[in-house]
């Protein structure tokens, strides 16, 4: 990581363009797939578990029903407990009118009830992400970037206690220590490259029928195709709370430097700002 001076100021070079364009082409992707998921999964708002979907075994369903004035509410049933979540779940509104719908229009692509569509925008983009995810583990392999800055040191390990407590506290690393990762980065980072990313591959490709019949033990590894499906709708939304944390962080640490670093490469330091003893120092 080579640093320049400008000013009072430093900059250093965070992040190499390998990184920023697969940065950037994966945010896009993550996008792209879960609002057509979303549309997906509403042809069928409903999650199983084992090899079949049968009617009342769902694990998780989203309706519509006849509300006490005679209107349409919608209904989120978990584990046989229903609860009303009218205008967000199970029926929203869509020209003035409360329709049935799992998950409302605004948060899937096409906004309309086109599934052929939405598999298709799915599909093109699952493997535009698999193709990028591949290229970047192969880059960051073969240049050291996971072993010399993701893989967390002994002295991450021992730290993660305290970092946990400063980012509770909102006290988060300035000057050096602000451009490295800290421990619950790499942990998270290397969660969502080797665990998270291949299991949603995974369980996506344990719903094709056609993998079904080629390779029967891949959603056999889950318990079956509608298991399948469960895992991977649940891995989604863990790349949604992935995304989410991501966003607050770099909200809380200075949003312009973030994107200034991951557009340009280079990240600024204050060499006035007093480093806080946290766990990485």
């Amino acid at each position: 990581m080579s640093g320049t001076g400008v000013g009072s100021d430093r900059r250093v070079y965070r992040h190499a363009l390998p990184t920023r364009l697969s940065h950037w082409l994966a945010a896009l992707c993550v996008l792209v797939l879960v609002m057509s998921g979303l549309q997906i999964f509403n042809a069928h708002p409903a999650l199983y578990w084992g090899d079949r979907s049968d009617p009342g075994r769902a694990i998780v369903r989203l309706r519509a029903g006849e509300a006490p004035d005679g209107g349409t509410r919608g209904i989120t049933e978990i584990g046989g407990r229903a609860f009303d979540t009218t205008g967000i779940l199970g029926a929203s509104r869509d020209g003035g009118e409360v329709v049935e719908r799992g998950f409302p229009s605004w948060s899937t692509l096409p906004g309309e009830q086109w599934l052929a569509m939405g598999r298709r925008w799915h599909l093109f983009f699952a493997w535009l992400f698999v193709l990028n995810g591949a290229a970047f583990c192969a880059w960051a392999l073969g240049r050291g970037h996971v072993a010399r800055d993701l893989w967390p040191t002994a002295r991450d390990l021992r730290g993660i206690p305290h970092s946990i407590a400063d980012h509770l506290r909102f006290r988060h690393p300035t000057g050096e220590a602000a451009s490295r990762y800290n421990a619950l980065q790499k942990g998270a980072y290397l969660a969502v490259l080797f665990i998270l990313a291949p299991l949603i591959v995974a369980t996506g490709l344990g719903m094709s029928p056609a993998i079904d019949a080629a390779a029967p033990w891949l959603p056999a590894m889950f318990g079956g195709r509608q298991s399948a499906r469960t895992v991977h709708f649940a891995a989604c939304f863990a790349f949604v709370a992935f995304a989410g944390g991501h966003l607050f962080m770099v909200a809380v640490t200075g949003v312009w430097n973030n994107l200034r670093s991951m557009i340009t490469g280079w990240y600024r330091i204050d060499p006035s700002e007093e480093e806080a003893p946290l766990a990485d120092d």
